[in-house]
């Protein structure tokens, strides 16, 4: 056969494999009916587009005819792209960690025709290599297994599948005192390298939920350990080597402590959450740094990143099965494209070495040693140079794969991050890039109130799950404090009404990530861990706190404290995976509702948003109303007027408003941070 069962698919990841020798059934009916009618086990291989192994073992094994025999003859072959059904591999990766395996891409999972799995391993090579047996022997292995000791196999099965199983249906419930936040806080600081940021070891995720939650430590209680942990992670990442200095964006993650080497994969989801992080962070004293990493980032996506009006998912990290190749320089190629430009002093500044740290080649980072910035005539040669580099990258060397499918939770996170990076920093065009991405994805993605998971030339995927929804509502609302338009907050409150109908767990509360009119697998997944992306449950919290916030319904705030009950139980244990969790209980705890009185086209009103957005306030919820508006029941401003005609600001948190502010500067005051805990013997300041 010249193609196989994949030719018809829309991912570019199941796309790659669609002229393989391989008989690949996409998941479906199909391939579950026909391992059923053969008595075949069906072999599951889980990765995606951007995944450097995924694409190894595709061309050692998956393109060999010898090891495409050897699968066809003995199992119902099944590939899956991790990002299109997010839900498949969060259960067969749960599965695998089940199995004592740690999981990751690619996933090869053996499972019998009822989808239980019994073998599991990764990555495979097609020979003996580093004490890992050939892929071809893995087969031969798991077919004489599967058929010699048949009961075996599925007693392994049922185990394995119950407990599974018992990981989603585990009673999490818990009370939960809210002064554990701070202690939380502590401990998420302890697991944190002093040295170069981030969670101690290798290798090194951006992990932003868990900086984010020693960031808003710091603005809650003013002590100074916090930010510091915030700012060496900020800065060893947007200096060293996981940032792309020429091209703009930060890569998947960093094999090495100091993160310096990175995987060279970019996903627009890593990135929009950095984008938004360093924002937040960034508005604090107006960190130079962390702004134009912020704009280069937004740049690159704008850049390369557009599909339509929206984003797409993913860059490879690979070129030719080469890891990197489009991202790394030697010395003589560097001198050669900046002749004339005074190289060395490039070369200095981003410690570029005639024998580099990446198979002998460099990697462009700012770690030569120079302060950020420099004075501006250096840093305008630099940027020149970066420009000049960038243009001799996208001419002189083979382009990336890009996955241009839409992901409409990646889109959430993106357009989220554009507004409030759009709003932090004054750019109207980033706000407006948000709003496209935003219509764009309610057109192309919706049908009603109901969301598909994904898009790609012309075609829906499958249906959204918990995260699409989740992502999407808090990007409605981003937009809804940035533009003041009421359609935003109608469209977080209609698809946090599809979530309280199709994915709500009534028995032990939390959504879970499929729908109840979902076709069912094997298990249904109810998680409140960070993984890749924030949980659903996690940005829920927030969200569902802001709703309150801005409308004063208390179904909101009853719903949020459900979440947080359901899995309250497992804090203590598991805090380092609920970032996004704490971060909304606090939104939930300590939410302000800042509303200001006034004209929109008013300069004095503009002034009072101003000032709310020159303060770091990530538990703000913004409302900007006309005076002849009204406030919903319920909500504590209502029926707070302009004071003598002037547009005024009213901040409220716990039900109480404070007095109304006309000044900014007297308004910027009162969002400023708490004073400095003092320390023993000291006085408060």
């Amino acid at each position: 056969m010249s193609t196989n069962r994949l030719a018809e698919e829309t991912s570019p990841y199941l796309l790659l494999h669609k002229d393989n020798p391989v008989h690949w059934y996409p998941w479906g009916q199909e391939a579950f009916a026909e391992a059923q009618s053969s008595g075949k086990p069906i072999l599951l291989s889980i990765g995606y587009t951007a995944c450097h192994w995924c694409h190894v073992m595709n061309s050692e094994s998956f393109a060999d005819a010898d090891t495409a025999a050897a699968m066809n003859e003995n199992f119902i072959n099944i590939k899956v792209d991790r990002e299109e059904r997010p839900d498949i591999d969060q259960l067969y990766q749960a599965a695998a960690q089940t199995m004592g395996y740690q999981g990751g891409w690619p996933l090869t999972m053996f499972l019998n025709p009822k989808g239980e799995p019994f073998f599991v391993g990764g990555y495979f090579p097609n020979e003996e290599r580093f004490g890992q047996p050939p892929f071809k022997r893995v087969l031969e292995d798991v077919s004489k297994k599967y058929k010699e000791q048949s009961e075996a196999v599925t007693t392994d099965a049922t185990n394995i599948t119950a407990a599974v199983g018992a990981i989603w249906t585990r009673d999490l419930r818990g009370p939960l005192d809210p002064r554990l936040l701070d202690v939380l806080s502590v401990h998420v600081a302890q697991r944190f390298d002093i040295f170069y940021g981030g969670v101690s070891g290798a290798p090194k995720f951006p992990n932003t939920a868990l900086v984010e939650t020693l960031w808003r430590s710091f603005l809650r209680t003013g002590a100074m350990q916090f930010p510091q942990l915030v700012q060496i992670t900020l800065d060893t990442m947007c200096l060293s080597g996981i940032y792309d200095h020429v091209g703009g964006g930060f890569h998947r993650y960093a094999v090495d402590e100091r993160w310096l080497i990175p995987h060279f994969e970019k996903m627009l989801y890593d990135n929009a959450l950095l984008v938004d992080l360093l924002a937040t962070v960034g508005v604090h004293n107006r960190v130079p740094l962390y702004k134009v990493r912020v704009e280069e980032t937004i740049g690159w996506v704008l850049r390369e990143m557009m599909v339509g009006d929206a984003f797409a998912a993913s860059l490879d990290a690979d070129v030719d099965g080469q890891e990197g190749a489009y991202y790394l320089w030697t010395a003589p190629e560097i001198d050669a494209t900046l002749m004339g430009t005074f190289a060395q002093r490039f070369k200095d500044v981003y410690a570029i070495r005639p024998e580099g740290p990446f198979n002998g080649k460099n990697i462009v980072a700012r770690t030569g040693g120079a302060p950020f910035p420099l004075p501006d005539a250096d840093e305008a040669l630099l940027k020149r140079q970066r420009d000049l580099l960038l243009a001799a990258r996208q001419q002189t060397r083979k382009a990336l794969l890009r996955d241009d499918k839409v992901l409409a939770d990646s889109n959430g996170m993106m357009i989220a991050a554009l507004a409030n990076a759009g709003s932090s920093y004054g750019n109207a065009e980033w706000i407006a890039a948000a709003r496209k991405a935003f219509a764009f994805i309610t057109t192309a993605l919706a049908d009603g109130d109901r969301l598909f998971h994904s898009w790609r030339d012309g075609k829906r995927g499958h249906s959204a799950f918990a995260d699409d929804y989740a992502h999407m509502a808090r990007a409605a609302i981003a937009l809804f404090e940035v533009t003041s338009d009421k359609q935003y907050l109608d469209y977080a409150k209609r698809w946090t009404a599809v979530l309280n109908e199709f994915f709500w767990d009534a028995t032990a509360g939390g959504y879970f990530q499929t729908a109840v009119d979902d076709t069912p697998l094997i298990h249904r997944v109810r998680t409140v861990y960070d993984a890749a992306t924030p949980a659903a449950n996690g940005v829920m919290v927030g969200v569902l706190a802001k709703l309150y916030l801005a409308t004063g319904d208390v179904s909101y705030r009853d719903r949020a404290g459900n979440i947080v009950g359901a899995f309250a139980g497992d804090v203590g244990r598991s805090f380092l995976a609920m970032g996004t969790y704490l971060n909304g209980l606090e939104t939930l705890i300590a939410g302000l509702q800042i509303v200001i009185v006034g004209p929109h086209d008013s300069q004095k009103t503009r002034e009072l948003i101003t000032a709310v957005l020159g303060r770091s306030l990530p538990n703000r919820l913004l409302m900007v109303i006309d005076p002849s508006e009204e406030l919903p029941e319920g909500h504590p401003a209502r029926g707070k007027a302009m004071e003598n005609g002037q547009p005024t600001a009213y901040v409220c948190q716990h039900q109480n408003c404070s007095a109304p502010i006309a000044n900014p500067v007297t308004l910027s005051q009162v969002l400023q941070l708490p004073p400095r805990q003092p320390q023993p013997g000291q006085r408060p300041q």
